[in-house]
């Protein structure tokens, strides 16, 4: 009994210091010391509830599930354990197992305003999830987004089908002929009246050099023509450092030339680095467009002498998700070999949908951009190797064992990620300092230990993974006998979790890793999360 009472009270003891961690956001330490309070008191649902409250924090929301519905399990009554697991639903994009939990919690107190408030939020999610279900199109039957438009026809100030140049010369011939016939065809009138052709013709020439698909007033920056060019891309970020917006039809032009370059390329893209060159590999960045331009700060814009691959989760949660991935967009269009690219879980109609990227763009574009960044998002390569050593993949490895790189090479990665199998994978799992394969905390993908990196680079001949998709306090980890590095590249993410951001220089041919880490910088005041789904902004 006195052996009992004695673990109790050390359970409090480390429930106490657990608060601490996490009230100072160190929610990795948190979990550890509340799981020591479990290991001691697991009959207390306040320890397992809480727990799950820090894994929400670091996005673990397969865990959180786990330990809410254990809290749930050790006291029924316990109303933190539904709604810890019903945020941790939310977070998922399943609502209709949100709702549930928020019932119960309403049913649990029914004169809590913020219950019913949140309950409120979360029969809105799933009554609107269901007339989007009611009314999409089957897959086979949806047409693409970006065969429909034209970007040159974007921004015109008539619907006239005639061209400028041809209208002006059509009415120079009507004022020449109306100039004869009025005055009978002195010698005097006929010249005046060829200069003023040839005046009105000169000014249609003119007019039809000028990008007359831009409403003069527009000052922001401009493509002349089809071509991208270093100087547009400078002048757009610069608008965009700025707060102002690009027009609609340099938007479509530039997510639709990159469409087209995404779509010639396979699943699994081959890097080639030549001796003595460099190659810059950075995680996510989350819409964290200010820390964007502190990377190229740092390590220069890039270029065919200065190439980066951005691993993906270029959007969500940062409010300017819009101008990172525009900003990437257009290096890619200005040049293919500069800038390359790789899907990341956020990359997907689901996440944008309730993490913000899908409000953002709705908000500073268009509903058509928001159907048409889903088709491109389709486009992205899951996977990169450089100079066939180093594997670059947003997520992780696989569930099964003797994975190549041709059954990379050939996934059909046009499609939403699925819930399960290599693409799947891909994009969602995460390693664990043990051997073998444990389920995801994430409860999504899974998560892999040493034993399956190492086997996975001998069977492919490879010498390292490089992986992002984890927030790190140095905005890198190297684990799994150095085989495997994390890098994520959205310092103090969201704003409140306090850790570096970093980035990778590989120098061939060696490719050895050299990490730069640098600190968040300032940008304007716009939180995270200001676009994201309403009810999950209650929970942020």
């Amino acid at each position: 009994m006195e052996t009992e009472n004695s673990d109790v009270s050390k359970a409090e003891e480390f429930k106490i210091l657990a608060n601490e961690a996490f009230n100072a956001r160190k929610y990795g330490q948190a979990i550890d010391l509340y799981t020591q309070a479990v290991e001691l008191n697991s009959r207390n649902a306040v320890y397992w509830a809480n727990r799950a409250f820090a894994h929400l924090r670091l996005e673990e929301y397969g865990s959180a599930i786990q330990d809410a519905t254990k809290a749930i399990e050790v006291d029924p009554k316990y109303t933190k354990g539904y709604y810890r697991r019903g945020a941790a639903h939310l977070a998922m994009g399943k609502f209709k197992e949100a709702l549930k939990d928020f019932q119960q919690v309403k049913k649990m107190c029914p004169n809590d305003p913020d219950a019913t408030r949140k309950l409120k939020e979360c029969e809105k999610a799933v009554m609107k999830l269901k007339f989007e279900e009611a009314i999409s199109a089957p897959d086979a039957e949806r047409r693409s987004v970006a065969e429909s438009i034209d970007f040159r026809s974007i921004g015109k100030g008539h619907n006239s089908l005639m061209p400028t140049e041809l209208a002006i010369a059509a009415v120079t011939v009507a004022v020449m002929a109306a100039v004869v016939m009025l005055f009978r065809t002195s010698v005097a009138t006929m010249v005046a009246a060829v200069v003023v052709g040839l005046l009105l013709l000169l000014g249609a020439y003119w007019w039809s050099s000028y990008d007359a698909d831009v409403e003069p007033q527009y000052s922001g920056a401009r493509i002349e023509g089809d071509v991208v060019t270093l100087d547009f891309v400078k002048k757009m970020m610069d608008d965009f450092k700025n707060q102002k917006c690009i027009h609609k039809r340099y938007a479509y032009q530039i997510v639709l030339q990159t469409r087209e370059m995404l779509l010639a390329l396979p699943p699994l893209v081959d890097i080639n680095v030549p001796d003595g060159k460099h190659f810059t590999v950075c995680g996510d960045v989350h819409g964290q467009y200010y820390d964007l331009l502190n990377i190229f700060e740092l390590n220069g814009l890039p270029s065919e002498e200065n190439p980066y691959l951005f691993n993906g989760d270029f959007v969500d949660r940062g409010s300017f998700s819009l101008e990172v991935i525009l900003t990437l967009f257009a290096f890619k269009c200005m040049s293919p070999s500069a800038i390359y690219l790789a899907r990341g879980n956020h990359e997907s109609k689901s996440m944008n949908k309730i993490y913000g990227f899908e409000g953002e763009v709705r908000s500073k574009l268009s509903d058509t951009f928001v159907e048409l960044f889903a088709e491109v998002f389709c486009c992205l390569p899951l996977a990169h190797v450089i100079n066939d050593k180093v594997f670059v993949v947003h997520g992780g490895l696989f569930s099964v064992d003797g994975v190549k790189l041709s059954d990379i090479r050939a996934i059909n990665r046009f499609c939403e990620p699925p819930e399960e199998g290599l693409m799947c994978e891909l994009l969602w799992s995460d390693p664990q300092p043990l051997p073998g394969r444990g389920p995801s905390k994430r409860g999504v993908g899974l998560s892999f230990g040493p034993d399956v990196t190492k086997s996975f680079l001998q069977e492919n001949n490879l010498e390292l993974v490089v992986r992002s998709h984890e927030v790190k306090d140095e905005g890198y980890e190297i684990e799994h006998d150095g085989k495997l590095i994390t890098v994520f590249s959205a310092p103090n993410y969201c704003d409140q979790m306090g850790n570096k951001g970093a980035f990778i220089r590989f120098e061939a041919p060696d490719l050895k890793p050299n990490i730069v880490t640098y600190s968040a910088v300032p940008h304007p005041d716009v939180k995270p999360m200001a676009y994201a789904n309403n009810f999950l902004r209650m929970f942020s």
